[in-house]
């Protein structure tokens, strides 16, 4: 990457996605960003550009979601707190941020195209890696990426659309979203038998898509330099294979080492390092459009400091060492596996 390159980033923000209360003890509370937004204020006012995200239509939202669900969405309006699920509690007006959740990533990846930035970072609320089809989990109601991803590929013509996912679950609603087409090509690392206990070695897609889904499953004792090599590897094969038109980021920082949902051993220097490769591939890819959207991270200090990092990246800004991605013994052991699981699909793999 240019260290010396001018980068216009976007930011997505709205006080409106605060609308959306799912209870006072819930981990996905309206804090989250509050804090995040402190720290814009404070760190990068006069650096960003914000973008101010649109509600999604109806028409958008029912690219990925049956009409059904979404009208059922749509009725949570008339109750002061309802469940569409045991773990996604809503309220009267969350329906409102996960409108705009949906709108404002889309306006990020306008935005990119028309030149009004080179990159993009959603800052929404509620997440939506883990929305299905019919049906809202996992803290997420619309599958904010899956709807983009299919937007970007109807409206725009995009036909080879790469969606990472670093959020320390898996990312089960956009892997079944996607998981028989060849269009979006789906890269996820997650701990391994945590919620929502899909995303195994042997999940690779169907049909027209086999090979086109990649799942990294992580030990807990997964450190920086392992997680950066694994990434490294296996995106620049995909890179120089699949050759992506678009990069969708399922930026969640629950995977921090001082996160209650993820307890692993990772520090703001992974989300350092998997940023400036994005950063990386976006050059590589002839500028490509990056677009980071929002989805977990619960303990507010590390999610501040991680989110702070990222934008640090993207903006230019660097630390005294910029992250490096050397082998590493349990890097290597886990990208030979993923390796041989996929050797035969010839999709990514040499």
């Amino acid at each position: 990457m240019d260290q010396g390159k001018n980068i216009k980033v976007g930011i997505v923000r709205d006080d409106r996605y605060m609308l959306h209360r799912p209870g006072l003890v819930h981990p996905e509370r309206p804090d989250r960003l509050k804090a995040i937004y402190k720290m814009l204020d404070k760190d990068f006012a006069s650096t960003v550009t914000n973008i101010q995200p649109e509600l999604a239509t109806l028409e958008q939202i029912e690219l990925v979601h049956t009409p059904t669900y979404v009208r059922k969405v749509l009725r949570t309006a008339d109750r002061d707190f309802t469940n569409l699920a045991p773990d996604t509690p809503v309220c009267s007006k969350s329906y409102i941020a996960a409108l705009l959740a949906v709108g404002g990533c889309i306006k990020g990846l306008q935005a990119m195209l028309s030149g009004r930035c080179d990159v993009c970072f959603a800052l929404v609320r509620p997440p939506g890696h883990h929305a299905q089809r019919d049906r809202g989990e996992g803290f997420c109601i619309f599958n904010n990426l899956g709807v983009t991803a299919r937007f970007s590929n109807e409206r725009y013509g995009f036909s080879r659309i790469l969606i990472v996912d670093w959020d320390i679950h898996h990312g089960n609603g956009i892997q079944n979203l996607f998981y028989g087409e060849k269009d979006v090509f789906y890269v996820s690392t997650h701990y391994r038998g945590w919620y929502p206990h899909t995303g195994d070695w042997g999940e690779t897609g169907t049909g027209e898509g086999l090979g086109y889904t990649v799942n990294l499953p992580l030990p807990k004792n997964i450190q920086d330099n392992d997680l950066l090599y694994l990434y490294s590897q296996v995106l620049g094969l995909v890179m120089k294979n699949y050759r992506p038109e678009l990069i969708l980021v399922a930026a969640g920082f629950d995977g921090h080492c001082d996160d209650p949902m993820g307890r692993t051993h990772l520090t703001e220097m992974a989300y350092q390092g998997l940023t400036e490769l994005m950063l990386d591939l976006q050059e590589a890819g002839g500028n490509l459009p990056v677009l980071l959207a929002l989805e977990g991270g619960y303990h507010l200090p590390s999610l501040v400091s991680s989110v702070r990092t990222v934008i640090n990246v993207l903006s230019g800004k660097r630390s005294d060492h910029r992250a490096t991605f050397p082998p590493t013994e349990l890097g290597t052991e886990l990208l030979e596996k993923a390796y041989q699981i996929h050797r035969g699909y010839h999709v990514w793999t040499d």
